[in-house]
């Protein structure tokens, strides 16, 4: 299973989730976390409440990756989840008892005042996190 949002961390780590699922002859699960909180609640203007609104970025992640030629290779699904990306990725994982949780590393100040979600998840999941620089 891969955490994916389009970003160069993400596409690495999507690359090495494709081989290892080659090579162990499985399917990949690919899951897109949507953010469903509204901007205010950042600004601690409001309790956080999920908004349940079509995000669109799936749609476009998922025609790229139908695309993408490197996916032809293994069977793959696309997962769109909304709400907390550690959260999100584990339960993912439990639902489709996913052998480990790949993830690109997080870099900048985003990481730095928030944890990274590689973080997080390392110290967290119940299964192994691969956590690709």
């Amino acid at each position: 299973m891969v955490g994916f949002d389009g970003s160069m961390s993400s596409e690495r780590a999507l690359a090495y989730a494709i081989g290892m699922a080659r090579r162990s002859g499985s399917g990949l699960i690919i899951v897109h976390v949507a953010n469903r909180l509204p901007t205010t609640v950042w600004a601690g203007c409001e309790p956080p409440v999920f908004v349940d609104v079509p995000d669109h970025r799936t749609e476009v992640l998922g025609l790229e990756l139908a695309c993408a030629d490197h996916l032809s290779e293994v069977p793959w699904i696309l997962v769109e989840r909304g709400g907390d990306i550690c959260h999100e990725l584990e339960e993912v994982g439990r639902e489709y008892a996913a052998d480990a949780i790949v993830v690109g590393s997080t870099h900048g100040l985003v990481g730095r005042i928030f944890g990274s979600v590689a973080g997080r998840l390392a110290r967290r999941a119940q299964r192994p996190v691969v956590v690709i620089p």
